[in-house]
C-alpha cells in the first residue's frame, strides 16, 4: 500500500474528524466472527454488519456527514442527489434528521422495497423522481435539477466530505476489533468507501492489507486503474445495483490510485451464490452489492477468490442488506448456473411415441432433474425441438451428462450463456 498522494492524509485527518458528529445518529454498527468463513480459510474472519445500520448500509455515513456541514444557506436552499437506493436513504434520514428539504432522483433499476424505503425515512421533507437507466443516467438528472433550483447536489461517492464520512467505517471497526486487522476486503463502486478507508488505513496503519471487490458487470476502478484516469464503461450490468457505477469518480480515483489497494472482480453468480449463504447460514440478508466483500473468501471452482494466510485477522465489510425479497428466484437461478449446476439445452425430439421416455432414461442422471421443458408438437414435421433446463445434483455430474449427450441419437445444442436466448431464460 503506497500514500503518497498528499490527499490521502488530510481525507485521513477529515475521516477522524467525522466520527464525533455521526455518534448522535448512528451507533458503531455490529463486528462479527464468522465461522464459515473462517473455516474456508483458515483465517480469523470477522465481518462489518453495515447492514444493519440505521438505513441498512454504510451510505449514511457519507451523506450524513457532507449534510451535516452545510453551511445555514445550503441547508436553506435543499439538496438534491442521485442514487440506485443506498445513498438516496442515507440523505433522506440525514434530511429528516437535519429539517433539510431534499430531491432524490433514482434510476428505474431500483428495487421497490429500496424506494419505500426512501419516502419512509424522509417523510415529508424528501421528493422521489425516478430517472434514467443507471445510477449515471440518474446523476445527470440529479446535477441538472440542483443547478435549476439552486440546490446542492451531494454526491454519493466523489466528494471529499461524503467520502470521509465512510471512512469513518475503518476507525469504528479497529476500535471494536482493539487491534489492526491484518486485511480489510471493502466492496467498490465509484470508490468512496475503498478511498476513505484506503486514506485511513495508509495514513495510520499502512500494514493492513487493503482489497477491493467489484462485480464484473461494472468494474469501473479496475478500467480506471488499468487507463491512468477513470473512464467510462460502454456498459453496466445493474444486478448489483449498489455498485453499478459506470465511472469512478475524479476525486475517488486519485486516492484509489495512491492507496494501491489489490482488486478483485467477481462474477454476479458469485455473489448471488455468498448472499445465499449468509442467508442459510448466518441469517444475514445481503443484497448484491452487500455480499461482494465475502463473495471472495468462497472456495468453489469457479469462484474468483482471494489468497489469505492462515491465521490472519481479515474484516469484511458487509455493505448493505437493501435486497427486494422478489428478486430471490433470480438470484437463485444465478447461483446455480454460476456452480454449474444448471445448464439449457434445445432438443430435437422425433415425434413419435416414447421419445421423451427415451431421453429420460438414456440422458438422465439419477440425481438430474428437469426443471424446463417447453415443446410444442408440430404433425407436418419429423422432429421438433424443445427447450430443456436441467438442474445436476453436482456440478460434477456434467461431464457423464455430456457424454450420454454425444452417445444418444439425439441432436442436442447446448445453450451458449453469452447467447441472448439465455439472458431470455435467466
Amino acid at each position: 500500500m503506497t500514500s503518497h498522494h498528499p490527499g490521502v492524509a488530510t481525507i485521513a485527518a477529515a475521516v477522524e474528524a467525522a466520527v464525533p458528529g455521526l455518534r448522535s445518529v448512528l451507533p458503531p454498527t455490529p463486528l462479527q466472527s464468522n465461522a464459515r468463513l473462517s473455516r474456508l480459510t483458515g483465517a480469523d474472519v470477522l465481518v462489518k454488519r453495515e447492514d444493519l445500520s440505521t438505513v441498512r448500509s454504510y451510505k449514511l455515513r457519507g451523506a450524513y456527514t457532507l449534510m451535516s456541514g452545510l453551511a445555514a444557506a445550503g441547508r436553506a436552499a435543499g439538496v438534491v442527489c442521485a442514487s440506485a437506493g443506498n445513498h438516496a436513504q442515507g440523505v433522506a434520514f440525514a434530511c429528516a434528521a437535519l429539517g433539510v428539504a431534499g430531491t432524490v432522483v433514482v434510476p428505474t433499476t431500483t428495487p421497490r422495497q429500496k424506494r419505500e424505503r426512501i419516502t419512509a425515512l424522509g417523510g415529508d421533507r424528501v421528493r422521489l423522481i425516478v430517472a434514467g437507466d443507471t445510477y449515471d443516467a440518474s446523476a445527470l438528472v440529479a446535477r441538472e435539477l440542483a443547478d435549476r433550483e439552486g440546490r446542492v447536489f451531494v454526491p454519493a461517492f466523489d466528494h471529499p466530505a461524503t467520502i470521509a464520512g465512510q471512512g469513518t467505517v475503518a476507525v469504528e471497526l479497529v476500535a471494536q476489533l482493539g487491534t489492526v486487522p491484518d486485511v480489510v476486503v471493502l466492496p467498490v463502486g465509484g470508490g468512496g468507501l475503498l478511498a476513505g478507508c484506503g486514506a485511513w488505513f495508509a495514513a495510520r496503519h499502512p500494514t493492513t492489507r487493503v482489497v477491493g471487490v467489484e462485480p464484473a458487470g461494472a468494474a469501473c476502478l479496475t478500467a480506471a486503474l488499468a487507463a491512468g484516469h477513470p473512464v467510462t464503461l460502454d456498459r453496466v450490468d445493474t444486478f448489483a445495483d449498489g455498485a453499478a457505477v459506470a465511472r469512478a469518480g475524479d476525486v475517488t480515483y486519485p486516492l484509489a490510485a495512491a492507496v494501491a489497494p489489490e482488486l478483485l472482480v467477481v462474477p454476479e453468480g458469485q455473489l448471488c451464490s455468498e448472499m445465499l449463504a449468509l442467508y442459510h447460514t448466518e441469517g444475514i440478508i445481503a443484497e448484491p452489492a452487500g455480499a461482494l466483500a465475502t463473495s471472495v473468501l468462497r472456495r468453489g471452482p469457479h469462484d474468483v477468490t482471494l489468497t489469505i494466510t492462515p491465521g490472519q485477522t481479515v474484516v469484511c465489510v458487509i455493505s448493505g442488506g437493501n435486497n427486494d425479497i422478489s428478486r430471490y428466484s433470480e438470484i437463485i437461478e444465478r447461483s446455480l448456473v454460476h456452480e454449474g449446476r444448471k445448464h439449457y439445452l434445445l432438443v430435437s425430439f422425433p415425434q413419435e411415441p416414447g421419445a421423451l421416455r427415451r431421453f429420460l432414461d438414456d440422458v438422465l442422471g439419477p440425481d438430474d432433474d428437469i426443471v424446463l421443458f417447453e415443446y410444442t408438437k408440430r404433425s407436418n414435421r419429423e422432429t421438433g425441438p424443445a427447450l430443456v433446463g436441467i438442474e445436476l445434483g453436482s456440478a460434477d455430474d456434467y461431464p457423464a451428462l455430456l457424454a450420454r449427450l454425444t452417445a444418444s441419437p439425439l441432436r442436442t445444442e447446448i445453450v451458449d450463456p453469452a447467447s441472448t436466448l439465455y439472458r431470455y431464460l435467466v
